[in-house]
């Protein structure tokens, strides 16, 4: 029998799995100030004291429809290649390094991307 969780309960994979909120991810076609050109247009974050994240792409970007059309939380992880392993999730991006320090993957649940973050201590 699958278990629900209260209201006033945080989400399974932050009690459970220890993973952190980082930020939510929000596809748009609007040019934002500040953007950061990562193969797509990115922009909000360091200025949001929610983590909110503005992601713009090119028409050709090659990113997986879901990611440029629906919203994504992302959490970090302390190890990336444990969490998408062990746990069976259907992966859209395989892990990458955006930037130095910092790996990525980007996975599927209920047809919400989520995102995966570790950080090199």
């Amino acid at each position: 029998m699958e278990e629900y969780r209260k209201d006033d309960e945080l989400a399974r994979c932050m009690v459970e799995w220890g993973w952190r909120y980082h930020h939510v991810g929000i596809p748009t076609r609007q040019v934002r100030p500040g953007e950061t050109y990562l193969k797509f247009s990115v922009s909000g974050f360091a200025s949001s004291p929610f983590g909110a994240e503005w992601m713009r792409f090119d028409e050709e970007c090659g990113m997986h429809e879901l990611i440029q059309t629906v919203p994504h939380i992302a959490f970090v992880v302390e190890d990336l290649d444990f969490e998408l392993a062990t746990r069976g999730f259907t992966i859209l991006t395989k892990p990458n390094p955006p930037s130095e320090g910092v790996r990525v993957a980007m996975i599927e649940h209920n047809g919400v991307p989520i995102e995966l973050i570790e950080f090199s201590s």
